[in-house]
């Protein structure tokens, strides 16, 4: 209500000087002498000469004859002779007498000073019409600031602190400006954000401690498994039973590793797969690569001899993952070759399946993303994209291609 009074005063005062202004600029023409008066003044003076008493005296004016003699002189006339008409800017008439002249009628010409004294009234209502718009504008600039630019800077404030995750300091409540609607609904967003943020760290802590408990009571029959698989190790007789077992170890051991590391994940913060490469002979991948063939349909290779830089787990898992890749969708021998190739070791896996869409390959390294040709196939979409992850960790890199016939991934192992 106060901001639209201030603008209709504002509004009220700058009609009321453009008005004024027009009204004076238009009295200005009105002071003109008054041809008719002055028509008047003279006919009155010429028929009454002699008689001073019947003069016109609406006007100012001297009379003087033709020697510049005065013969008659108003109180407020200006001249006494033609020289001080001429200067005063007087109008000068001749008189005449039978039409001849007998003198002259100096009459004031006041006009410069009329227009010079409605000037300074003019000068002066501008004035102070303008003081009093700059009285407003001033009061108006100060109840901007207190009812609209300061409310909108503290908004501003607790925006950014809200930004920022700070969602304790409530912003204080004032109705009496005009964002005062909105700071009810501005912390009653803080309070709501409050309580999701409080729901979601309880959601997480339920969700880390159900894993904590699910790796632990995984523990049990894991540990269960490997005795038995030792056990039968044992006392079976022949060398492949021994093998299958053995196998059954390896991997009893692989998973025991995989669950204390969900558990520590569970437990701890940590918001990344943790990766530690260290310095092997090449020849450590003949064990990994072994254990990732376990239905045997790997042809035979050989690695050459050089130091390669990984971590034995996570390389473990990057073998796992294609090689169940090529079990699940292909399921035909296994082609594998591999070179050194200046700075990596350079592994080429190959099945000889039907490959994948080519509009697909491109995002097949993506979080969740699965070929369109196999969604009847059980899968998350995560192998490659967590293979392709740890061996970035590595210094390496894994690239995909479709063959013909077939499917190749390739592993770069850096080489030190």
């Amino acid at each position: 209500m106060k901001k639209r009074i201030g603008i209709l005063l504002f509004v009220l005062t700058f009609v009321m000087e453009i008005v004024l202004c027009s009204i004076l600029f238009n009295r200005i023409d009105t002071f003109k002498i008054d041809t008719v008066k002055v028509n008047e003044c003279k006919k009155s003076i010429e028929e009454n000469y002699n008689n001073i008493d019947l003069y016109n005296k609406e006007l100012d004016y001297t009379i003087i004859d033709n020697n510049e003699k005065l013969i008659y002189k108003t109180t407020k006339s200006q001249s006494n002779n033609i020289n001080e008409a001429i200067k005063n800017n007087n109008i000068i008439l001749d008189i005449k007498q039978d039409d001849i002249v007998v003198g002259k009628l100096l009459i004031n010409n006041n006009t410069k000073e009329l227009v010079n004294k409605y000037k300074s009234y003019l000068l002066y209502t501008l004035i102070s019409i303008s003081t009093f718009q700059l009285f407003i504008m001033i009061s108006y600039i100060i109840y901007l600031n207190k009812k609209i630019i300061k409310p909108f800077k503290d908004l501003n404030k607790f925006a950014s602190r809200v930004a920022e995750g700070n969602l304790d300091i409530p912003l204080k409540m004032d109705k009496g400006h005009n964002f005062g609607e909105f700071t009810e609904a501005f912390d009653l967003m803080r309070s709501e954000l409050k309580k999701a943020r409080i729901n979601e760290k309880k959601a997480n802590d339920d969700k880390k401690e159900m894993v904590a408990k699910l790796s632990h009571d995984i523990k049990t029959p894991v540990a269960s498994i490997k005795s038995t698989s030792e056990l039968g190790y044992e006392v079976s007789k022949d060398d492949k039973t021994k093998n299958y077992f053995n196998q059954i170890n390896i991997k009893t051991d692989q998973i025991k590793l995989l669950v204390d590391n969900l558990f520590n994940s569970s437990i701890g913060e940590i918001t990344e797969i943790e990766v530690n490469p260290y310095n092997y002979e090449s020849n450590i991948l003949y064990e990994l690569i072994n254990n990732a063939d376990y239905l045997e349909k790997l042809n035979t290779y050989s690695i050459p001899k050089c130091s390669i830089f990984i971590d034995k787990v996570r390389m473990q898992q990057v073998f796992d993952n294609i090689f169940n890749n090529s079990y699940k969708y292909a399921n035909t021998k296994i082609d594998i070759n591999i070179k050194k190739d200046n700075e990596y070791l350079v592994i080429s896996i190959r099945d000889y399946g039907k490959g994948v869409n080519e509009l697909d390959l491109p995002f097949l390294k993506e979080k969740y993303r699965r070929g369109s040709d196999v969604k009847d196939k059980d899968g998350a979409g995560l192998g490659l994209h967590l293979s392709d992850y740890f061996m970035d960790k590595m210094n390496g890199k894994l690239e995909i291609y479709n063959s013909n016939p077939g499917f190749i991934v390739t592993i770069y192992i850096r080489v030190i």
